[in-house]
């Protein structure tokens, strides 16, 4: 089960519309081809609440999202992301992971293209008090015996 082509344009807008493309930062925006056509690759079992997620942003402007003026899918927008719910952490999940995995992002990131595995990210050490408050929680699992 795929997106129809109406689904698509209503993701690309959207998309674009929470992630614009940035000449100063040299990098496309999440309606970017190449990242939508990744987005509608990778869906899988989201694909019903992306489904719905879309219909609900066309509900939003009374219908054909892509085809209304900016200002009317930005005011759809900002009501949808209002409502909240599991629709909208799907979209929003699908969209930014799409994104920050494609390469142009990676490399204006200054991270090199590539999976993490099997060379690692090297990070940044911090502060690991901040972890004091988890390692206090009472045990939340069962042992495996």
């Amino acid at each position: 089960m795929s997106l129809t082509p109406d689904e698509q344009r209503t993701l690309a807008k959207v998309a674009g519309l929470m992630i614009p493309a940035s000449a100063r930062h040299r990098v496309p925006g999440a309606d970017d081809p190449a990242i939508q056509a990744d987005i509608v690759k990778s869906l899988g079992r989201d694909t019903a609440d992306m489904r719905t997620a879309l219909a609900r942003l066309n509900a939003l402007v009374g219908g054909g999202f892509a085809d209304r003026p900016p200002a009317a899918q930005e005011a759809a927008a900002a009501a949808f992301r209002a409502e909240g719910g599991t629709n909208l952490a799907v979209l929003t999940r699908c969209i930014l992971l799409c994104y920050y995995r494609d390469d142009r992002v990676m490399i204006s990131l200054g991270m090199e293209p590539r999976p993490p595995f099997p060379k690692g990210h090297v990070l940044e050490q911090g502060d690991w008090s901040l972890l004091d408050p988890v390692r206090k929680r009472p045990k939340m699992w069962r042992d495996a015996s």
